[in-house]
């Protein structure tokens, strides 16, 4: 009877390992994105229990009204060089997020993919749609607790990366499937960025009001070369839309055609 109860046990791990890893669907060029299913959440860091900073706040409820496709991984230097041709990235690896993109790179990147691809339309996500896939339904500093003891078995970050990029997907991912939403490049988002979140809004949407050419975006999640804090659900950081650097990448929402 034990040997039943263990057997049944490590079939019902598998199944549920195999169900976490399972992406809802691959491009012709190998990207994988699963879907992200429309709901709310509480934005933004919980100023009476989580450290952080003044542009994670004030903490907000936002509903995001459409189910959405988001990148199982990171954009990779392989599915960059099929688009684009070369590759700037300074850690070199097929399977590594690709780096040393700026904003402005990854908008053609965009546009080259939704020429190339008929089917479907890529985007990036808003700020409120990257933060709300990353939580996976949690509230806690990180998407795996609160305890910042556990982030290397989800994140590579200036504790254990040796000071540099890793292939996706080779840490633990969230509740939904998604990999390295904590650590290894920061990731671009499509808004513009704002010192904190009062007027922003409350739909998924992408903030852009007031916004030009020359404003920083917002990106999120951490990096290889940043501290714990980075890496919880509410960090972000901010750079102008033509910044390179080795620390900074992007995944994309994909768009069921008709094109919206």
């Amino acid at each position: 009877m034990n040997t039943l109860i263990k057997a049944g046990v490590a079939l019902l791990s598998l199944l549920l390992f195999m169900t976490v890893n399972a992406a809802d669907y691959q491009n012709n060029i190998g990207m994988k994105f699963v879907k992200i299913s429309k709901g709310c959440f509480m934005m933004g860091r919980d100023a009476n229990f989580e450290e952080g900073h003044d542009d994670e706040l004030p903490r907000h409820k936002v509903c995001i009204k459409k189910d959405f496709w988001l990148g199982q991984y990171e954009v990779t230097q392989a599915e960059w060089v099929a688009v684009m041709g070369s590759n700037p990235s300074t850690f070199k690896g097929r399977t590594n997020p690709v780096e040393q993109v700026s904003w402005d790179d990854i908008q053609v990147f965009i546009q080259r993919l939704n020429k190339r691809d008929k089917r479907n339309h890529y985007r990036l996500p808003s700020e409120s749609e990257w933060e709300y896939a990353a939580r996976a339904g949690t509230t806690t500093s990180y998407y795996f607790g609160d305890d910042v003891g556990d982030l290397g078995a989800y994140a590579w970050f200036d504790g254990n990366s040796g000071k540099r990029t890793h292939p996706v997907g080779k840490k633990q991912p969230n509740a939904w499937g998604l990999y390295d939403m904590s650590g290894n490049v920061w990731e671009w988002v499509a808004d513009c960025y704002h010192n904190n979140y009062i007027g922003a809004p409350v739909d998924g949407s992408v903030w852009n009001r007031s916004c030009n050419h020359y404003d920083n975006h917002p990106l999120r999640g951490g990096s290889w070369s940043y501290f714990s804090i980075g890496c919880r659900a509410a960090g972000r950081a901010s750079y102008g839309a033509t910044s390179h650097y080795s620390f900074s990448g992007f995944r994309l929402v994909r768009v069921v055609s008709p094109r919206t």
